[in-house]
């Protein structure tokens, strides 16, 4: 992706907030398009597919701090590959300056237009099935850790691309047991809730000692 123009350059100050739904926007679609057809994945062991986060760059969010000490107390940094999705399409982590991705704020769990949500679960599978196509043999095992739509559109992407999604957490009991709870601002709650960061813990320990090893 050319980096010629000033909106392209992922230092500048000067690129335009995007405020409407990012799946809908032509330069979500061009730089889709971009880390398809050129951006080259290095290989690592696994790829753990995390959401967008409302705070931008996503390693700035949070909740992202939160899931990445926890991924960098497990795994050795050499295995993994983060990758962020969700109403931003997707995308190798280490790209998250790059224009538009540091340069839009909207919240879909705020949205209460199904046409809306239905187009994004209809994109965002089409995406996210683009890119475990051209990542089939770049990885050795997928994680997921999501809840709601986004998590509904990768189970969707990967069957669609028949590339399976090795370990999905949080487990359904751990949501079920959330929303059984009700008292969060949304009905799954939070992926930073200790509830959800506990089992991830645990999960992800016992993935690594189970098909790594724990050298």
């Amino acid at each position: 992706m050319g980096t010629k123009d000033e909106q392209d350059d992922p230092g500048t100050s000067e690129a335009p907030l995007l405020t409407d739904p990012p799946f809908y926007l032509p330069e979500f679609e061009k730089s889709y398009r971009y880390i398809i057809d050129e951006y080259e994945v290095i290989p690592k062991d696994i790829a753990i597919f995390m959401p967008c986060a409302v705070r931008k760059p996503y390693s700035t969010s949070p909740s992202h701090q939160l899931i990445r000490m926890i991924i960098s107390q497990v795994l050795e940094p050499s295995r993994y590959h983060i990758v962020i999705f969700g109403t931003c399409g997707i995308v190798p982590a280490e790209l998250e300056t790059m224009y538009p991705y540091a340069h839009y704020k909207y919240m879909l769990g705020k949205c209460n237009d199904d046409k809306v949500k239905d187009d994004f679960l209809r994109i965002e599978t089409e995406r996210i099935a683009g890119y475990l196509n051209k990542t089939r043999n770049v990885y050795k095992y997928r994680i997921g850790y999501c809840i709601g739509l986004f998590r509904e559109a990768l189970i969707r992407g990967s069957e669609q691309a028949g590339v399976p999604i090795d370990l999905l957490l949080p487990t359904r009991d751990i949501i079920n047991k959330v929303i059984e709870e009700g008292d969060c601002s949304f009905q799954e709650g939070s992926l930073s809730m200790e509830e959800y960061l506990g089992e991830f813990c645990d999960a992800l320990i016992m993935f690594r000692n189970e098909r790594l090893g724990k050298g």
